[in-house]
């Protein structure tokens, strides 16, 4: 036994080797083919979710005819199913599910396609990053004690679930212990620092409330009095200009928001009273917790941050409803019904569907899976962006057509990643494959730019930001070829008809079939000059070139 001991170790490395190489071939193995969704049209057919659609579309044709404005007729499935692919998971669909959309009836697709995605990973993580950047901002915020990745983790799985909003609102809202095992509570480290005795920052905290869960831009009323008269609280009987008194009042509930001393417990209540100078006085003075408007009437009972939360969330609150459907509804159609989004006017007119949609919602559980099939079979959502009249900006404006509007930058990288592979990247991708789309899109994100906290501000794209699409790594190295990962290497091996190659590569990058015009012109670049069609690596390189013409089209960068 003792001479044989020298072959143990290269054995067990052995071992060690074969099962890793396991467990890695594991992950290549083909992803299962998309299945049909559990839930198709039961879902639509709820209670009341047909009657509130009728209203919805109702007040959107109003808004048009209002305007004297005619129509853009209804878009095709494949553009639709585009917009919500854009929106749900911030890419346009792979080929893989555009076939797989295609076998589904003309009738049904858009539902099918909206649950599909609804039923996947992919949406909930995606709307739980768009949402957290409202609620905590993009900065990295403290070290020690600010946890983003589980903060987002968690609003994914509260998404995923369908919990009822206001539950999740309130749960973030009220949260005390370790924001490594209650991630909720990174709401609130988020704003901790060193400089403030590791205790919540209460303005910047007052600040989110009223910006994400109220629609309120307010933060100018820590300074000052609302001298040019733009913000208005009370109710509608006893409307009140807005002072720094509204401000600090709502900032009062985190002031005895701190960590204690004591290891391992996590954030909790101390009862610090809230001090502040305001304008022209010559002292600090103490303010009470209270809400800027009556209705609904703030709970007695409870620690000041349960009181806040079960009063944000309360169903009487419309406020907290109109704010939740302007976001969603921004990001489905990249434009919110009211704008800026996070600025309703509490007693000014709005459109009547930011009502119909905010009834309904605070009426069935502040559901969001709802709300969102609710917008996505609105007219507004369906209408083209074209017509056989023009389209002007007040078209768009009035939701007579469906407003262009160019791609975030999350979007252009995810669908840039997305179009140069066949299949959909989810959670049944390969690790490698999965690690390599997540690197490239951080690489491109880095050098794109990002917009930040107010992702709805369209900004015009620069000239860097366009050469960058033109010449940079991440595109050059999803298009060249490479057999085993890119699609349009795949694409050139695999599809022999050029007409159906270009077919193919349209699917896949633009999520339509080429006009004949277009099919035309592709198809001889793949013939070559001689006209008798190229092979090999010739082949891979003209279909490489199509997938770059495509990518840097305006279509490919903008929802349309």
């Amino acid at each position: 036994m003792e001479k044989h001991r020298w072959l143990v170790q290269p054995v067990l490395t052995l071992g060690l080797i074969i099962a890793a190489a396991g467990a890695v071939l594991g992950t290549l193995r083909g992803r299962p083919a998309i299945e049909r969704p559990k839930r198709v049209l039961a879902d639509y057919d709820a209670v009341g979710f047909q009657s509130t659609l009728d209203r919805l579309n109702d007040s959107i044709d109003a808004m048009a005819e209002r305007e004297g404005l005619e129509a853009a007729p209804r878009a095709d499935s494949l553009t639709v199913a585009r917009r919500v692919s854009l929106a749900l998971v911030g890419s346009g669909l792979s080929l893989e599910e555009v076939r797989a959309l295609k076998l589904v009836d003309e009738d049904q697709r858009v539902q099918w396609w909206t649950n599909y995605l609804l039923e996947d990973d992919r949406w909930s993580d995606y709307f739980a990053e768009r949402f957290a950047r409202a609620f905590v901002g993009t900065a990295d915020g403290p070290f020690l004690l600010f946890r983003r990745r589980k903060f987002n983790m968690w609003l994914s799985d509260q998404f995923q679930q369908n919990r009822p909003y206001d539950e999740t609102v309130a749960d973030m809202l009220a949260a005390e212990g370790l924001w490594t095992d209650t991630p909720q509570v990174n709401f609130i480290t988020a704003t901790m620092s060193a400089e403030n005795e590791k205790r919540s920052d209460p303005v910047l905290l007052a600040g989110r409330v009223s910006r994400a869960l109220l629609a309120q831009r307010i933060d100018c009323l820590q300074c000052h009095d609302d001298f040019l008269g733009t913000a208005e609280f009370g109710s509608s009987e006893d409307r009140q200009g807005g002072t720094q008194m509204h401000f600090h009042a709502l900032a009062s509930f985190f002031s005895g928001t701190a960590l204690p001393d004591v290891a391992l417990v996590g954030i909790r209540e101390d009862g610090r009273d809230y001090e502040v100078q305001l304008l022209g006085d010559e002292e600090p003075t103490v303010i009470e917790p209270d809400v800027p408007f009556d209705s609904p009437p703030l709970p007695i009972d409870g620690k000041p941050r349960e009181r806040l939360a079960e009063w944000v969330t309360h169903q009487d609150n419309r406020a907290f409803a109109r704010a939740t459907v302007n976001r969603v509804w921004a990001l489905l159609l990249s434009r919110p019904l009211v704008d800026p989004v996070d600025n309703i006017p509490a007693f000014m007119p709005v459109p009547d569907a930011l009502d119909v949609l905010a009834e309904d919602f605070a009426e069935n559980r502040f559901d969001i899976k709802r709300l969102i099939r609710l917008i996505v079979k609105s007219n507004a959502f369906q209408r083209g962006s074209r017509a056989d009249f023009a389209i002007t900006e007040q078209h768009e404006e009035a939701w007579a057509a469906f407003p262009i509007t160019q791609l975030r930058p999350e979007q252009v990288a995810k669908s840039i990643a997305q179009a140069c592979r066949l299949r959909a990247i989810d959670e049944a991708s390969s690790i490698v494959t999965r690690l390599q789309v997540f690197g490239q899109s951080q690489d491109f994100l880095k050098r794109f730019g990002d917009r930040g906290e107010d992702e709805f501000d369209s900004d015009a794209v620069t000239i860097a930001q366009r050469l960058l699409v033109m010449n940079g790594n991440v595109v050059r190295e999803s298009t060249k070829n490479n057999l085993v990962g890119n699609a349009s290497s795949r694409i050139a091996a695999l599809v022999e008809d050029d007409s159906k190659a270009i077919n193919a590569a349209f699917l896949a990058t633009l999520n339509r079939e080429p006009s004949a015009a277009e099919a035309e012109r592709f198809i001889v670049h793949l013939a070559g000059p001689s006209g008798n069609g190229r092979s090999g690596n010739d082949r891979a390189g003209a279909m490489e070139d199509v997938f770059w013409a495509i990518i840097n089209s305006t279509e490919f960068s903008w929802n349309h």
